[in-house]
């Protein structure tokens, strides 16, 4: 990004998907990330013709939640338990009952989810003895590529606050969890706000990459709060809802919100001084993959296969004559906190097509993101505008979907890099080009376009929401049966 908030050039490099040892689980080696940052950065540098010397700053961003397991030699001990694994349901009750849920929201604004780091590292902990003595050191995903480029074990206020270790209402680590769980404080990272310089690109990261040694490097933040800067939600009123692998729903506040149920995520913001609350829909943009992975996209005519699944969805009508997509294929977080939930289709029939089944999971997932909005709205959050971002925001009809089921209009911005978009902000204020991330965004996040809701569909997916909102009830008992006995059968290693 230069000056002005234009991307000048950009990179890109697959890195492995996750794999799956046992039902539920999801795994990735960190070192495989480092291997794919170091190479799409040189692409982005080959793009720039000023080079890395011309490098003011740089950001970060990456997935939440995931725990990277270093030893005293800085050697990953095992892959890393990514966010969207499930297995730590024990452990998620071993801390309900050691501090009790109020407790809880009292010490990290938050609930315990399969999803948070602390589940991840209790686990090991308990599971994993061995492995566990010889940790020595705990990061984040993006984190750990940070201290591959600078040597710094740092980690944002952000990211850290989807650890579960964080007091999210003060801004540092809880004494009191760390207390109560055992987590030795030295195996944690420094705390800082996002825009910060926290190090610099050491010889060793420079050599990797291509970037200059000695250029600063600020902290960053995960990727849903990066991805909200990015799109501009900074100030109170101003909600994205973004449609990634995972979608969330996410809200800019100016003190921390509380859920009394739980169900959405109390969170600081990447600026400091600030909050934000977001609820989160486990397979979003999944669910569509997951379509496409096993029933193909139609026939290969060289266009993007999304794009030609939503031109097929785009054939059916709204309301895809009464199927119903429930995306839980990876448990589910807002609103029910179910690592047990299963995915469903309902109400098939034989006049059904595919084209009707592609629209019921487009319309699915934005009613599962729509669900947040409910409970925003219970809490007096105020939604004066929505901003998409993702995968879901590139496609015509999902955003017009999206627009018809929230019953507001959306807008889209202008730059696509979303939580890239997010990190470069941040390392501008890093720099000192902005006095602030509010004063960067004011300058840089600029509307593409917006979508109104079309009224008539828009009456109709209203009722087929209520419809929707009974699948999960009537479904949960058969879920947690399915569960238990796929839990007992045995498993194979498999990556998606």
């Amino acid at each position: 990004m230069d000056e002005r908030g234009k991307v000048v050039a950009s990179g890109a490099e697959e890195h492995t998907p996750f794999a799956s040892p046992q039902l539920g689980w999801a795994e990735q080696d960190p070192r495989d990330w480092w291997r794919a940052c170091t190479l799409a950065v040189r692409r982005a540098l080959n793009d720039l013709v000023a080079g890395g010397d011309s490098i003011g700053c740089v950001g970060f961003s990456g997935q939440m939640h995931g725990a990277v397991l270093l030893d005293a030699n800085d050697e990953v001990v095992r892959p890393a338990i990514i966010w969207c694994d499930q297995r730590t349901e024990a452990q998620v009750e071993e801390l309900s009952a050691l501090f009790g849920r109020d407790q809880l929201i009292h010490l990290t604004c938050n609930l315990p989810l399969t999803n948070f780091t602390l589940t991840k590292l209790l686990w090991v902990r308990e599971n994993e003895p061995q492995n566990w003595q010889r940790v020595a050191h705990v990061m984040l995903p993006k984190d750990y590529v940070r201290f591959r480029l600078t040597g710094e074990r740092a980690i944002d206020m952000a990211d850290a606050s989807g650890t579960l270790l964080l007091d999210v209402a003060r801004r540092a680590w809880s004494s009191e969890i760390l207390s109560g769980t055992g987590i030795e404080r030295q195996l944690l990272p420094a705390l800082w706000e996002s825009p910060q310089v926290c190090g610099r690109i050491s010889a060793r990261g420079a050599e990797a990459t291509g970037l200059k040694p000695g250029t600063p490097v600020v902290a960053g933040a995960g990727d849903q709060a990066a991805g909200a800067v990015g799109m501009g939600i900074v100030r109170p009123g101003a909600v994205s809802a973004t449609i990634g692998t995972s979608g969330v729903v996410f809200a800019a506040t100016d003190a921390p919100v509380l859920d009394p149920l739980g169900r959405l995520h109390t969170f600081c913001h990447a600026i400091p001084g600030r909050w934000h609350v977001m609820g989160v829909t486990q397979a979003a943009g999944l669910s569509l993959r997951w379509f496409r992975d096993r029933f193909g996209s139609g026939p290969d005519d060289g266009r993007d296969p999304y794009e030609r699944l939503s031109e097929e969805a785009a054939t059916a009508p709204a309301g895809a004559d009464g199927v119903l997509w429930a995306p839980y294929l990876m448990g589910e977080r807002t609103p029910y906190c179910d690592p047990n939930a299963r995915a469903a289709l309902v109400g098939l029939s034989a006049s059904h097509t595919r084209a009707h089944v592609v629209r019921a999971i487009l319309e699915g997932v934005a009613f599962s993101l729509r669900d947040t909005f409910t409970i925003l709205r219970e809490m007096s959050v105020p939604v004066e505008s929505i901003r998409l971002g993702g995968g879901g925001a590139r496609s015509t009809l999902w955003r017009q979907i999206q627009a018809d089921v929230y019953g507001h209009a959306v807008e889209i911005v202008e730059a696509e890099e979303g939580a890239a978009y997010g990190a470069a902000i941040l390392a501008g204020v890093g720099a000192e080009n902005w006095k602030s991330v509010d004063e960067a965004c004011d300058v840089v996040v600029r509307t593409a376009r917006e979508v109104r809701p079309n009224p008539k569909n828009a009456a109709l997916l209203d009722r087929v929401y209520q419809a929707y909102r009974r699948i999960y009830p009537a479904l949960r008992q058969i879920s947690n049966e399915v569960s238990v006995e796929a839990e007992a059968r045995p498993t194979s290693v498999s990556a998606l």
